[in-house]
């Protein structure tokens, strides 16, 4: 167990009781030394908590102190650092430089022992099958997503026909090869799904549409559970 997690289980066991606790029972809870146990209590001491009590009397947390929010224990950080790698090899390149610029930022303000963890993550991304070829900016899709902003789109179908859409886009799927942004279409009046590759071009339509994105997922995934449901992918 590192440091970091360590003072996240100290501090919860901390939480977890409203009268002073002893040194003891906190230890045995978390697992720690009684001699550990002291150190770490002096560590959140000096990181600011209100730690009220002393050696055979009992301890308790006063309220309002938070670890600071880059403390990840050490699965968070394998995370971070293997769904960085992820977006990095797989998506646009406003994605890879954002996903390289984050690891950078948090890699600069953990302490050392974490810094340590995510330096050595040997977690790993293996080569993908090939990046889809892209005409329409990744990014103004995005974009689109974000501000609920409607779509038009030129776009082809498996079997080569063109057509013309109006949608509401509100995610964009990730796979190895292709991307496919999930909208509801104006013409089928149902969902749909469309391989960004497949578009021949895309512009912001004027306005926004009429329904919140968080309730058009909603309401999609409820849709996918529906056997006579049309959502399918072209």
């Amino acid at each position: 167990m590192s440091r970091a997690e360590r003072l996240f289980d100290l501090l919860h066991a901390l939480r977890r009781h409203r009268r002073p606790v002893s040194g003891r029972v906190l230890a045995d809870e978390i697992g720690v030394s009684i001699r550990t146990l002291y150190r770490d209590i002096a560590s959140l001491q000096a990181q600011g908590a209100t730690i009220e009590g002393e050696p055979g009397v009992g301890y308790v947390l006063r309220p309002g102190f938070t670890l600071p929010p880059l403390m990840f224990p050490i699965e968070e950080i394998e995370a971070l650092v293997l769904g960085s790698r992820w977006v990095a090899d797989r998506a646009d390149d406003r994605l890879r430089d954002a996903a390289q610029s984050a690891l950078a930022r948090i890699a600069a303000i953990l302490p050392p022992d974490l810094r340590d963890d995510l330096d050595a993550s040997t977690l790993l991304i293996g080569p993908g099958t090939g990046m889809p070829c892209d005409i329409v900016d990744p990014a103004l899709l995005r974009r689109a997503i974000r501000a609920e902003l409607k779509l038009s789109l030129s776009y082809r179908d498996a079997t080569g026909t063109i057509s013309q859409r109006t949608v509401w886009p509100f995610a964009l799927a990730f796979f190895d090869s292709v991307r496919i942004l999930v909208c509801w279409c104006e013409s089928r009046q149902a969902f749909r799904h469309f391989r960004t590759d497949r578009m021949i071009a895309a512009n912001l339509a004027n306005g926004r549409y009429p329904k919140r994105r968080h309730a058009l997922v909603r309401e999609w995934r409820e849709a996918q559970r529906m056997p006579e449901a049309s959502n399918s992918s072209i």
